[in-house]
C-alpha cells in the first residue's frame, strides 16, 4: 500500500471504512511527519494526543460494529485563527501568546462531531492580515516548494491561512481549515498546488474564530483536491444560533452531488480581470482554463464587472475599520499579554500593551480602520467603501444573467521569495486583487491548481459562483481539476 500520509481525506476515510488501515495507524503516521518537519514552521502547536484520541475512539467504534462516522480516521491540521477547548490559540500575535481558551469554535466542534482528529494549530499571518505568512510573531512559514533555478530562496506559502496551505502541500496532513477574509484560503491554495474553498458568507459559523473583520471574514477547508474540500465543507458548515451572520439552512450533500459535466452551464469570463503587467504565463493558463470549460461541455461567455478596479481600495476601507473596532477588545485587561510599566496609569497600560503586542502589518491596519471611522472622515471614506461595495454586488448579480460560474485566475503572481514584497505593503495588497470581489459580496468561490509557470511552481484557477450554489464551484473545480491533470508535488527538502 501506498504511504498513509499520501492519501487524502477521502482515501483515508475510504481505506478506514475498508479496514485496509487502523485510524491510529494513520494518526500516528502523519503526527510523525509533522514532527520531522520543523524546517517548514507550519505548525505553532502540535496534538497528537487529540488526534491519537479521535483514533482510538474511531478504531473502538468500529470494533463494536457502529456506524463509522463521516470524518472518522481522518486527522486535520487547524489554523490558529479557530478557537480549541485547552490547546493555545494566539491568531499567531504576540498579545494572546500563551492564551488557551476554555471553548471550542463551532467549525471545529463539527469536524470533531464528524469524527476528525486535530494533528496541531497552524501557523498564519498575524490575525489574518497578510498574504505571505511574514507577518507571524512566530516566524515566516516556509513553503515546501522551491524554484527550479537553483536559487533554494524560501518562498511565501500565501497568506494569511500560510500554515495551512504548506502543511496541505508538504502532505503533513490530509487537508486543514483555513479562513478567508479578502482572499486567504483561496492565494494560498493556488501558491502551493492545493484546492480550496471559500463558502457563502454565513455558511460556517464564525462563532469562536478570532475576528479580523466580521462581515468579510468566512470559514473554508483547504485540501488536496475538490472532493476533499466537499467533504471537509459538509462537517464544516451548518447553522449556529451563537453566530448572528450563520444561515439556517441545511448543508447540502456536495461530495454526492459532484459532477465535471458542464453541459447547460454558462462559464462568464471577466474582461476587467486582465490587470496591467499580468504575467503571460497567468494569461496562458486563463485561456487554457476557458479551453477545458469548454471541453466539459460549458458555453464560453464575456461578461463585464465594471466596478472591479474599485474593490481592492473598498475592501482596504472596509477591512481595517472592521479590524479597528474588533481588535479594541485587546487591552491588557481581559486576557492575553499585560505590559504595565511601572507607575503606569490605566492610558499608559493600554498603550504599552497595543505597542507591544501588535505587529507592524496589524498596527497598519488598525490606525487605518480608527482614520477612516473618525469624525469627519466616516463619511468621505467608509461610507462611500460601502457604497462601492454595492455597486460591486450589483455587477455579479447583472453577471449571474448571463452566466452560472465565473473563472479568472486565482493570484496575480506565483509564489514569491519571502521578503521580496514585505517593504511595499500596496504590492503585497495587490496579491488579492482578483478574491476580493467575491469577498465583498459574500460569493463562494474556489481555487484549484491549473499548472505550473517556468520555474516550476503552481498557478491556480479561481471559480466563483452565485450566493449559496457551493454546488455548481465545486463542479466546475472538478471539471477544471480532471482536464489540468495537476500532479506535481513539492520535492522533500525539509
Amino acid at each position: 500500500m501506498a504511504d498513509i500520509t499520501d492519501l487524502g481525506v477521502a482515501g483515508l476515510r475510504d481505506g478506514f471504512r475498508s479496514g485496509a488501515f487502523s485510524a491510529r495507524e494513520a494518526a500516528e503516521a502523519f503526527s510523525a511527519k509533522v514532527s520531522r518537519a520543523k524546517a517548514l514552521n507550519a505548525f505553532l502547536v502540535e496534538t497528537p494526543d487529540h488526534a491519537l484520541g479521535q483514533a482510538d475512539a474511531a478504531d473502538r467504534a468500529r470494533a463494536a460494529g457502529e456506524e463509522p462516522k463521516p470524518l472518522a480516521g481522518v486527522p486535520l491540521g487547524i489554523k490558529d485563527l479557530f478557537a480549541t477547548r485547552g490547546v493555545a490559540t494566539t491568531a499567531a500575535s504576540h498579545i494572546l501568546e500563551g492564551f488557551t481558551p476554555p471553548y471550542e469554535s463551532t467549525v471545529t466542534q463539527n469536524l470533531w462531531n464528524a469524527g476528525a482528529g486535530m494533528l496541531g494549530k497552524l501557523n498564519m499571518d498575524q490575525f489574518a492580515m497578510g498574504s505571505s505568512n511574514e507577518t507571524s510573531y512566530f516566524g515566516n512559514v516556509i513553503s515546501p516548494w522551491r524554484r527550479k533555478d537553483g536559487s533554494n530562496a524560501p518562498l511565501a506559502p500565501g497568506g494569511s491561512s500560510g500554515g495551512s496551505s504548506a502543511a496541505v502541500a508538504a502532505r503533513l496532513c490530509p487537508g486543514a481549515t483555513g479562513t478567508d477574509t479578502g482572499g486567504s484560503i483561496r492565494q494560498p491554495a493556488a501558491f502551493t498546488g492545493i484546492s480550496g474553498i471559500k463558502p457563502t458568507y454565513g455558511r460556517c459559523s464564525r462563532w469562536g474564530t478570532i475576528a479580523f473583520a466580521s462581515s468579510l471574514d468566512q470559514a473554508g477547508p483547504m485540501a488536496q483536491d475538490v472532493r476533499d474540500c466537499a467533504i471537509l465543507l459538509e462537517a464544516m458548515a451548518g447553522f449556529d444560533p451563537k453566530d448572528a451572520t450563520s444561515l439556517q439552512l441545511d448543508v447540502p450533500r456536495w461530495e454526492a452531488n459532484l459532477s465535471s459535466d458542464m453541459k447547460g452551464k454558462r462559464v462568464g469570463v471577466p474582461v476587467e480581470y486582465r490587470v496591467d503587467n499580468m504575467p503571460e504565463e497567468i494569461e496562458a493558463l486563463w485561456r487554457k482554463g476557458v479551453e477545458w470549460m469548454r471541453g466539459a461541455g460549458a458555453e464560453i461567455v464575456e461578461v463585464s464587472l465594471p466596478h472591479t478596479k474599485y474593490a481592492l481600495p473598498a475592501y482596504y476601507i472596509i477591512a481595517p475599520a472592521e479590524a479597528s473596532s474588533n481588535l479594541a477588545r485587546y487591552d491588557g485587561v481581559r486576557y492575553g499579554l499585560r505590559d504595565l510599566p511601572d507607575g503606569a496609569g490605566l492610558q499608559d497600560m493600554y498603550a504599552a500593551t497595543r505597542a507591544d503586542g501588535f505587529g507592524p502589518e496589524v498596527k497598519r491596519r488598525i490606525m487605518i480602520g480608527t482614520y477612516v471611522l473618525s469624525a469627519g472622515f466616516y463619511d468621505a471614506y467608509y461610507t462611500q467603501a460601502q457604497k462601492v461595495r454595492a455597486l460591486i454586488a450589483r455587477d455579479f448579480e447583472q453577471a449571474w444573467e448571463k452566466c452560472d460560474v465565473l473563472l479568472t485566475p486565482t493570484a496575480p503572481s506565483a509564489a514569491f521569495a519571502l521578503g521580496e514584497k514585505s517593504a511595499d505593503p500596496i504590492a503585497m495588497y495587490l496579491n488579492d486583487v482578483f478574491t476580493v470581489p467575491s469577498s465583498l459580496v459574500g460569493l463562494p468561490a474556489m481555487s484549484v491548481p491549473g499548472g505550473l509557470d517556468k520555474q516550476g511552481l503552481p498557478l491556480g484557477l479561481q471559480i466563483i459562483g452565485k450566493a449559496l450554489d457551493e454546488q455548481s464551484v465545486l463542479n466546475a473545480g472538478l471539471a477544471i481539476e480532471e482536464r489540468a491533470d495537476f500532479k506535481a508535488r513539492p520535492e522533500a527538502w525539509w
